[in-house]
């Protein structure tokens, strides 16, 4: 069972990091700054850092939330821009899904953006 810690996060504006997907930069934007396909170390923390643009989430006085979803396990919710490190993983492959949730309770779509999977691998 994964350990959960947060912390502070410094609040960087989110850019659209690549220049081939669809994005409205007016619109509420969230980048999950984790590159995919990253290897971890046994024992070492896997960090889900984001920056967001165009939107507060609910613990910051917004109507957004932002749910995370380790390995098609049971979603959890982060509702302040916090960083939240995730420690005691297994060795092996392993998925991090971050969507951006509007108020109405449902991904809030921008282009090719907002709800973005991540792998990852852990090894001895």
């Amino acid at each position: 069972m994964l350990r959960v810690e947060t912390r502070p996060s410094q609040q960087i504006p989110a850019k659209p990091d690549e220049a081939n997907k669809q994005v409205d930069p007016k619109k509420p934007l969230l980048i999950f700054n984790l590159p995919n396909g990253k290897t971890f170390r046994e024992g070492e923390e896997v960090v889900i850092d984001f920056s967001l643009a165009n939107a507060k989430l609910k613990g910051d006085g917004g109507d957004y939330r932002v749910r995370y979803i380790v390995d098609d396990d049971e979603m959890k919710w982060i509702d302040a821009h916090e960083q939240v490190a995730l420690t005691g993983w297994t060795p092996g492959k392993h998925t991090i899904r971050l969507e951006l949730i509007g108020p109405d309770g449902w991904p809030y779509r921008n282009g090719d953006y907002n709800v973005v999977t991540r792998e990852l691998t852990v090894v001895k």
